[in-house]
Formats: structure tokens, C-alpha cells, sequence
């Protein structure tokens, strides 16, 4: 299911769930998955089933921003919950920050390399569809 194109090889950070570009269901399996990494409303707007391009960059800038409050969470957090937590607790919400981050990192450059693909795809057949 993995495969890839001679010219294109999937990055390590390619998503399992998603076909490589050039696949008939690569824009279909993206869509799937990308919409599985922004809030549920995005399915509301129809632009972003038509144009997943369009949503790749919406998800790119969601899970940038996510990650980013990961960070400044973690770097907030021991001395805003001080007065709130025991030690022990602290030191969990300090661990979920951290794995979140990480996790969020990962999640942001697996969206940023199916946008790059979708980017090329786009730029392949024209943007006026």
C-alpha cells in the first residue's frame, strides 16, 4: 500500500494512510486523513472537499498552531499550575506537554509533506478545475 512513484519517493514522514501522489486515490486517502487532523467543522465547507489543497494548507496551520501551544504550555505551565498541583501531578502535565509536542511535530511534517504533494499535483494539471 506504501508504494511510491520512481521520481517521487514518500518521505519517512509520509502518512500510512495516505496512497503516494500520482495513485488514483492519492487526493481521496489525503483528504481523509487530513480532515482527521482539524476540527470536525472543517467538514462543513465544501471548498475544502473540492480543493484539497485548499484544506492541506488549513491543516498545516492548524497543527502549526497546535504545536506552538504545546510549546508555550510546556514552557508555562510548572510556574502557572505551581500553586494548583502536587509535584507529582506537575510533573505528569510537564510529561503530556512534552509527548503532545513531539506528537504534534510529527503530525506537522507528515501534513506538510502530503500539502507539498498536493501542491505538485495541482501545479501539474492547473489550478483552474
Amino acid at each position: 500500500m506504501l508504494g511510491s512513484m520512481p521520481d517521487q519517493p514518500l518521505t519517512p514522514d509520509w502518512p500510512a494512510s495516505v496512497h503516494p501522489p500520482g495513485s488514483d486515490s492519492f487526493e481521496q486517502t489525503a483528504l481523509v486523513w487530513l480532515f482527521d487532523h482539524v476540527p470536525a467543522d472543517y467538514r462543513l465547507h465544501g471548498v475544502l472537499r473540492r480543493h484539497p489543497v485548499a484544506l492541506s494548507r488549513l491543516a498545516r496551520q492548524y497543527v502549526s498552531a497546535a504545536l506552538e501551544a504545546a510549546r508555550e504550555g510546556y514552557r508555562t505551565a510548572r510556574v502557572d499550575l505551581r500553586d494548583h498541583l502536587p509535584p507529582h501531578a506537575l510533573d505528569q502535565v510537564m510529561n503530556a506537554y512534552l509527548a503532545e509536542g513531539q506528537r504534534m511535530a510529527g503530525v506537522l511534517r507528515a501534513v506538510e509533506a502530503v500539502d507539498a504533494a498536493l501542491r505538485a499535483a495541482t501545479d501539474e494539471r492547473g489550478s483552474d478545475d
